[in-house]
């Protein structure tokens, strides 16, 4: 019985950090896109002041 119960809980622990790994992949995911988007406009105003100058 206690065998069972063990098992359970290993199956639930197991499930948690699969759930904790793809939250943490989601937020890198999001955290990377907005630095990206960042990057992206830093660029753009650097083209346009350029731009602007010449």
């Amino acid at each position: 019985m206690s065998l069972m119960h063990e098992n359970l809980a290993r199956a639930q622990m197991s499930a948690r950090l699969g759930e904790a790994q793809q939250l943490r992949q989601g937020h890198l995911l999001a955290r990377s896109r907005r630095l990206s988007r960042k990057a992206e406009l830093a660029a753009q105003q650097a083209r346009l002041a350029l731009a602007r100058a010449l």
